[in-house]
């Protein structure tokens, strides 16, 4: 028996590249669509081109800037949280010597109970502008209020000369349009004034008003500058019987005094 020979055929086929070919069109014909899109929606809008790349800068700029802040207030917090950990735990040689010397400091704020601000005010407070001796006395029948300005000590210099020009306002407030000056004193630190004002007050409003007593400083070519004042309730003394005392001049707001200055021009 004779087997006839087999032939072998081999089939050589390219790979078919349709699909992937398919594919790439279909993804660029979506992204033409798309574009398309949003180029038709972008003619609908009744803005010139430039308005809306105007607009596309800004809020370009605003997501940057918000983004630069994010970041910034992260490394921010993340240095702060160093520093307190090295605080806490990076004890050195020096922080041991002067840990003795801090303490005391710290022991001394704290039998005080002041701040370096409020320090500093107290010390402009104690500073001394003066003193001023006045005089009160009531007429209970002819309901007259009688303040008697006597004189000034020790006031403070205001002139470049080391001297003051001053003089004394007297107001009753709340009330608006009564008020009193005393003669200027020409270049003196101690004034003797020795005058006397009325103000026509019944008792029953007197406990509502308060007396000012301000000092001065007399200048012709600028506004008045003030040394410093007394204030007294009316309802904290007693009328009964004149008065006559010194009493320390305080530091009054120079805000305050042209406000009431104001209110008493008007």
């Amino acid at each position: 028996m004779t087997m006839a020979p087999t032939s072998v055929v081999i089939s050589t086929s390219a790979p078919d590249t349709s699909g992937s070919n398919n594919t790439e069109i279909s993804k660029n014909d979506m992204f033409e669509e798309i574009k398309s899109k949003f180029l038709n929606e972008i003619d609908k809008i009744p803005l010139p081109p430039w308005a809306l790349i105007a607009i596309a800068v800004v809020a370009a700029l605003l997501i940057l800037t918000c983004c630069f802040c994010i970041i910034k207030k992260c490394c921010c917090k993340k240095k702060k949280n160093k520093k307190g950990k090295k605080g806490k735990d990076g004890f050195n040689m020096k922080n041991m010597q002067g840990g003795e010397k801090h303490q005391d400091d710290d022991d001394d704020e704290g039998e005080t109970g002041l701040t370096e601000e409020e320090k500093e005010e107290e010390e402009k407070e104690q500073e001394k502008l003066g003193k001023l001796q006045y005089s009160i006395d009531y007429d209970f029948e002819n309901t007259k209020l009688t303040v008697g300005i006597l004189q000034a000590a020790d006031l403070l210099s205001m002139d470049s000369g080391g001297t003051s020009d001053p003089y004394v306002k007297v107001l009753l407030l709340p009330e608006k349009k009564k008020k009193y000056d005393t003669k200027v004193h020409k270049k003196t630190l101690n004034p003797v004034f020795n005058e006397t004002f009325v103000f026509k007050v019944p008792y029953e409003e007197l406990g509502g008003k308060t007396l000012v007593m301000s000092v001065y400083d007399y200048d012709r070519f600028s506004k008045h500058d003030v040394i410093g004042e007394v204030k007294i309730a009316m309802n904290t003394i007693d009328l009964g019987r004149p008065i006559e005392e010194w009493r320390d001049l305080e530091s009054a707001d120079q805000e305050e005094v042209l406000f009431l200055t104001f209110l008493v021009g008007c």
